[in-house]
């Protein structure tokens, strides 16, 4: 696993932020086990407190199960795995829209170079 952490976000955020990214890209399946937080924490070189904190947290936004002893997996719920990628998908277009508006360009011709940089790649 690897995560390249920022300066400016909590690093549990980002870790949560990953574990969303593979999710919403199919990476991690609905179902699949995850590393235990201590496994995580090594992998990822982080305080395992902070592994604990993004498990707590995701565990409470419903991307991750855990029951009893068992390992934590992502996940089986469609609706949440549905909202993961929405909320993706609208922190993306929320950034371009806010970088394009910055620069008054108008919305059909941002469209036409969103729709020619997407065919194009």
């Amino acid at each position: 696993m690897d995560v390249k952490f920022n300066n400016r976000d909590p690093v549990y955020v980002q870790v949560i932020r990953h574990f969303k990214e593979q999710i919403a890209t199919g990476l991690f399946e609905p179902g699949q086990e995850i590393p235990s937080r201590r496994e995580l924490a090594n992998q990822l070189k982080i305080n395992p407190n902070t592994a604990q904190r993004a498990y707590k947290e995701m565990e409470e936004q419903g991307l991750i199960f855990t029951e009893g002893n068992l390992p934590s997996r992502i996940t089986k719920d469609e609706q949440v795995l549905k909202m993961v990628r929405e909320e993706l998908i609208l922190e993306a277009v929320d950034a371009f829209v806010h970088s394009v508006r910055t620069i008054n360009v108008p919305l059909h011709e941002a469209l036409t170079l969103v729709q020619n940089t997407y065919e194009r790649e």
